[in-house]
């Protein structure tokens, strides 16, 4: 089970971890050793996640969201499993409570009379400025 906050928990069933070779620096031991993991939450079949929420996810996770619904972390950073067995959890974690934060709406405001003035003044002083940059004239 996945602690998120002090609400929600994800059960194991939701998680599945694969152990894969690292790539990158390591010597022989990367030869050797899965190091690297790739975690799997099905998402889109989590019964602890609201629809708003799960759309929140998708936006945040991107590309590693697949067609099925489920997110896809791989992590590498180091040369022990177990630490990125749990730097993969962890990131998961933190996924889900930015999903959880829901956005604030935007209220529509009007300009300020002075922000319009300074606006048009400024179109003004520009189109001045590029009326100067025309072909000189020979004045006989």
């Amino acid at each position: 089970m996945l602690r998120i906050n002090d609400t929600l928990h994800l059960a194991d069933w939701e998680l599945s971890e694969s152990f894969v070779r690292a790539s990158g620096p390591g010597g022989q031991n990367v030869n050797k050793v899965s190091t690297a993991v790739e975690l799997r939450f099905e998402a889109e079949r989590s019964p602890h996640l609201t629809p708003q929420i799960k759309a929140r996810l998708k936006k945040l996770a991107g590309r590693r969201w697949t067609l099925e619904g489920t997110l896809v972390l791989q992590v590498e950073d180091t040369r022990s499993q177990a630490q990125n067995r749990e730097i993969a959890r962890e990131r998961l974690a933190e996924l889900v409570r930015a999903a959880l934060v829901v956005p604030k709406r935007r209220i529509a405001t009007k300009p300020t009379l002075g922000s319009q003035r300074r606006r048009l003044a400024a179109k003004v002083q520009r189109g001045e400025i590029k009326l100067g940059r025309g072909k000189i004239e020979d004045e006989e």
